[in-house]
């Protein structure tokens, strides 16, 4: 193939040129200032209808190169108004995923470099930040010295090389024969919560234990893990020839945020030989505050731990941090070096390709680094701390007020609860489920569609609940408060309808 002869060949003008790419870059940078400081002008959840941003699109690529400032218009009229605002401080659904200012100059550093941290020689700085910020992180936590770290993308893929781990540690050679067609290898089960994240179960259908390998556990009325369940399920699978795997209780349920009796499991853990994985992906950042430490109790003993910097400390979406206490298994279940990988600090260095799925693995641990050093800890433990009393302080006022109902403990920033107007309730003090939860799933509904916050559900044991997350670095207790008001203003209005 010969060079187009219509054109300048050399490299340099293969790409954006350098004094555009500076102006464009500029011109980024003041729009993200100018957005991030008034996100809470824009609606939180875009009310952008199925195909509407496809249907403004091209159907195929420009041939020729477009102005990127047509890009950018293009980016502002067709993108934006179908984006959902997750830095919005009324975002309130889910989990907030809001990021430092920090930690958008740390992903545009990342991307400019655009490294491969998959071994130490492909950027030894990329390896050793990630080991050294980590380090600060777990003392952070107050987790003990023998556990050591591994940024992952998210809690669902670190859960899944955790449970690879666990499943590693039990010594079935699954490595080297699989489990398909071998009559040596006992049918294996995990345990969890019936509160746990999907996630898990999605992790065992990955790793070969399906669906019913994985024993979710009933939980009390808090919605924690019932412990004489666990252990009775225990001995009723090494009765019947099953092969227990890994126990995984959760710090901070995706409903409720409701916390398991860690330190029990871990006992039961540590008297059946079994792998316990935390999953404290949402809640872990809580330990920053030692008057929260109570409720990490046990997790010390833990083989492995998840939690999300990206969740509720400020880091960009993505990065996981697991911590294992026994990284060697974990480098066992997942160590694989072809020739084109060796190199020759091999026993010198960690290649972190070595501990988990993914070969090609993104720099992300240097967001990490500067949200950590450009709000420091106090600074990350006072926004937390904020977030956990205007929390407990709106559940005050949910509990005080009489058409409103909690249906969950509120042990750190999320509530869950329902609307029960009196004049529904019937003459023993109750509620008509089907028509309240039809009644609170409009009320959810009407709130959204303000544009003023944005809320999301679960259902507990049959009943519909609102359920809101406090976590963004933006929030203050206006926004919450705003919030509530919003939410008695719709309840009104549907009682009116």
């Amino acid at each position: 193939m010969k060079p187009n002869e219509s054109s300048d060949f050399s490299p340099r003008h293969r790409d954006m040129a350098p004094d555009l790419f500076k102006e464009s870059a500029y011109r980024a940078v003041d729009w993200i200032t100018e957005y991030l400081e008034h996100v809470d002008t824009y609606p939180v959840l875009a009310h952008a209808k199925p195909g509407d941003v496809t249907s403004r699109l091209p159907k195929s690529a420009p041939e020729k190169p477009e102005p990127f400032e047509h890009v950018m218009t293009d980016f502002e009229k067709i993108i934006l108004p179908g984006i959902t605002h997750w830095n919005h401080p009324r975002f309130f659904a889910y989990f907030a995923i809001s990021g430092s200012y920090a930690g958008v100059i740390g992903e545009m550093l990342s991307s400019a470099m655009n490294v491969n941290a998959m071994l130490w020689r492909t950027s030894p700085s990329a390896t050793e930040l990630e080991e050294t910020v980590l380090g600060w992180l777990r003392q952070m936590l107050g987790l003990p010295e023998q556990f050591e770290g591994v940024i992952n993308d998210t809690a669902s893929v670190a859960s899944l090389n955790a449970i690879a781990a666990a499943r590693e540690a039990a010594n079935l050679q699954i490595r080297e024969k699989g489990t398909a067609g071998r009559s040596d290898l006992p049918r294996l089960r995990i345990y969890t919560s019936e509160e746990a994240h999907s996630s898990i179960e999605k992790a065992a259908i990955v790793l070969g234990f399906g669906q019913e390998g994985v024993q979710k556990i009933p939980t009390d009325n808090a919605f924690r893990m019932k412990v004489n369940a666990l252990e009775e399920a225990i001995r009723s699978d090494l009765d019947s020839g099953v092969k227990p795997i890994c126990v995984i209780p959760t710090i901070g349920t995706t409903s409720t945020t409701s916390v398991d009796p860690i330190k029990e499991v871990s006992e039961i853990c540590m008297k059946y030989g079994i792998w316990m994985h935390v999953d404290a992906a949402y809640a872990g950042s809580a330990a920053i505050l030692p008057e929260m430490r109570p409720l990490f109790d046990g997790w010390e003993n833990a083989d492995s731990i998840v939690m999300n910097p990206h969740k509720w400390l400020f880091t960009q979406l993505d990065c996981s941090a697991l911590y294992c206490r026994r990284p060697e298994v974990l480098k066992r279940a997942f160590s694989l070096v072809p020739e084109y990988l060796r190199t020759s600090e091999e026993g010198e260095v960690k290649n972190f390709m070595d501990y988990g799925i993914s070969l090609g693995r993104r720099f992300r641990a240097l967001k990490l680094w500067m949200t950590i050093r450009s709000l420091g800890r106090e600074g990350i433990a006072n926004a937390i701390s904020d977030h956990i009393c205007y929390a407990r302080k709106l559940a005050d006022m949910i509990q005080t007020d009489g058409n409103f109902q909690l249906l969950a403990p509120v042990p750190f920033s999320t509530m869950v609860f329902r609307y029960c107007p009196k004049t529904l309730a019937k003459g023993d003090g109750t509620w008509p489920d089907p028509e309240i939860n039809n009644l609170n799933e409009r009320l959810l509904n009407a709130v959204n569609q303000t544009g003023k916050a944005f809320l999301s559900h679960t259902k507990l044991r049959g009943k519909f609940g609102i359920r809101m997350a406090i976590g963004n670095l933006k929030t203050n207790w206006e926004h919450v408060s705003e919030t509530w008001e919003t939410i008695q203003q719709q309840s009104h209005e549907l009682m009116k309808s």
